[in-house]
């Protein structure tokens, strides 16, 4: 009875979607009590389909892990507005962005996770991506797409479709041509940026 209570409490309910910052959106199965080194302790079971992982978060411990309920539908737009916008790349050594990104990627924020998706991005006119690079793109991609489908309810593919065709608005996703104008357009928003 005591785990109904606290799960209310908390607002989080046995097989609703939630995102778990550094593993992305998953479902509670469960709320369960266990005894573990003598104290019993409630846990929110959390299954992760795509990695076939389970999960057992002690529900006190939710808040401060930054387990969340799914972004709303106004966080939604503002993370497909930021797929639309111009890459912010900043000039700095790439393991620190690197931190950066993957910083923004464990932070489970919608917005913060779809700004690492429109940075990395590549559109097929642009140079390939290192490998280092293309698993941090890979990670927000795969994160966005699941909340975007989670939120939604539709299949994952459809959320991939909704990224692409946010990504294809953007300047870097329309294929510049002309090189030289797509590097000055980069040094224009480092500049901004700065």
């Amino acid at each position: 009875m005591t785990a109904k209570k606290t799960a209310n409490k908390l607002g989080f309910k046995t097989g609703e979607a939630i995102v778990y910052p550094s593993h992305g959106v998953g479902h509670i199965l469960a709320i369960e009590e266990q005894e573990v080194a003598g104290f019993k302790l409630e846990l929110f079971v959390i299954s992760f389909d795509k990695d076939k992982m389970t999960l057992r978060v002690p529900t006190s411990k939710a808040a401060s892990v930054g387990m969340r309920k799914l972004a709303d539908g106004e966080v939604v737009s503002k993370a497909l507005v930021t797929l639309t916008g111009r890459a912010r790349v900043k000039r700095t050594m790439w393991s620190r962005r690197a931190q950066e990104y993957e910083a923004k990627i464990n932070s489970g924020d919608l917005v913060s996770i779809a700004e690492v998706v429109r940075d990395l991005h590549r559109s097929d006119a642009q140079p390939e991506q290192s490998y280092s690079e293309r698993q941090l793109y890979e990670a927000a991609l795969e994160r966005v797409i699941s909340e975007l489908a989670a939120v939604n309810r539709i299949t994952d593919t459809e959320g991939r479709k909704l990224v692409e065709e946010a990504l294809a608005k953007s300047p870097r996703g329309a294929g510049k041509t002309d090189a030289a104008a797509a590097s000055s357009e980069d040094d224009e928003v480092q500049e901004e940026a700065a």
